[in-house]
């Protein structure tokens, strides 16, 4: 029997306003502002996947804005990247991307409405 936990770090990278409720809940959070440049957002992307975060809460706007930097740590790591909204509202980011991640695994759109 392996006695060993093994953990998944989770962290949450947005404003501070749509980050806060998560660090109430002891998650990582990374404060970046909605009108932080490109190269502010990816450097603390890069901080997050040097944490070796496993899930990254990302705010939408930003999942959005820069979402070639994303793409680019999707690929280059095992981090699942969570768009959520910010506090002004969804946008629908973040339902879109969980559609097409299940679409991906089981081969069919089962959110469709028929």
């Amino acid at each position: 029997m392996d006695t060993h936990s093994s953990s998944v770090r989770v962290a949450a990278l947005g404003d501070y306003e749509s980050v806060l409720p998560f660090q109430a809940i002891g998650v990582e959070t990374v404060v970046v502002e909605a009108d932080a440049t490109e190269e502010t957002v990816r450097a603390a992307l890069l901080r997050v996947r040097r944490e070796q975060v496993g899930i990254l809460f990302l705010t939408e706007d930003l999942f959005a804005r820069h979402r070639d930097v994303v793409d680019e740590l999707n690929e280059q790591t095992s981090m699942t990247v969570i768009p959520i909204p910010d506090q002004s509202g969804t946008a629908g980011i973040g339902m879109e991307s969980v559609r097409k991640c299940v679409e991906k695994a089981v081969g069919m759109d089962i959110f469709a409405v028929q």
